[in-house]
């Protein structure tokens, strides 16, 4: 080895052993942020009925004219995500056969409990065949408007052995603590930045809402699921956006 490759090794060494203690100062530094949502002291199961937690995501059990039913977690989402997440799923109908899932899926101290969403879909045999960026409105505690990812995904399905296609509207967002965002880049970059700058592990919550809907009604469904998520968000999110203007000045 010549000299100049024995200096870039030695570079090259030093730079990852810095790298490693930096990230082993700020992992023994760091403290757990507050999350976003509200917890609740609620047993939550797993899908053969045994008990995964004592402790959810307080979703609320009646919004507006819906009614809804606790889900249980499914067991591959267990095994898969840390011990330390925690969760909350609820399914909501209307008296009129609107149905629609809330889920939420908030990190502890492992961040790895929330994963890109164009990365989990695919992987349980969904397509995602539109995605959209919109705004829902939220009165409480103040109007403002929720950022949100809408995708238009689609699915195999077999009913009395015909296979065919079923469509579903699925929106989400990600809340920690005072912070809303749409997107999991930018979530990413702000996570990354609270733990340099703060030592802070914000605990982020990955909400998803999950609607079928016949081709040609996406309209319709969005605008019925962004009636429901406006109501029901105030119940169990803590963060709010940014003050709408046109509500500060009347």
């Amino acid at each position: 080895m010549n000299r100049q490759a024995r200096v870039l090794t030695g570079i090259v060494l030093a730079l990852i052993g810095g790298t490693m203690w930096l990230l082993s100062h700020m992992q023994a530094s760091q403290r757990l942020g507050a999350p976003g949502v509200r917890l609740a002291a609620r047993s939550i199961f797993d899908d053969n009925g045994s008990l995964v937690s004592t402790n959810s995501v307080d979703l609320p059990e009646r919004v507006l004219n819906f009614q809804s039913q606790a889900l249980p977690i499914s067991t591959n989402v267990l095994l898969w995500l840390p011990k330390d997440t925690t969760y909350g799923s609820r399914h909501y109908q209307a008296p009129d056969g609107f149905e629609m899932t809330l889920s939420v899926v908030l990190m502890g101290s492992d961040r790895t409990s929330i994963h890109k969403p164009e990365y989990c879909l695919p992987g349980q045999g969904t397509s995602i065949d539109k995605k959209e960026s919109r705004t829902i409105h939220v009165n409480e505690p103040h109007a403002y408007e929720l950022p949100v990812t809408c995708f238009t995904v689609s699915r195999e399905v077999e009913e009395r052995g015909l296979r065919g296609r079923a469509q579903a509207l699925y929106v989400y967002w990600f809340v920690a603590d005072d912070q809303l965002t749409a997107e999991h880049n930018q979530r990413m970059l702000w996570m990354t930045r609270d733990l340099v700058t703060r030592g802070v592990l914000q605990r982020w919550a990955y909400v998803s809402c999950y609607s079928y809907c016949p081709p040609g009604q996406e309209a319709a469904t969005f605008a019925r699921m962004a009636e429901l998520i406006g109501a029901a968000v105030p119940r169990f999110q803590l963060a709010a956006g940014e003050r709408d203007r046109l509500a500060r000045n009347p």
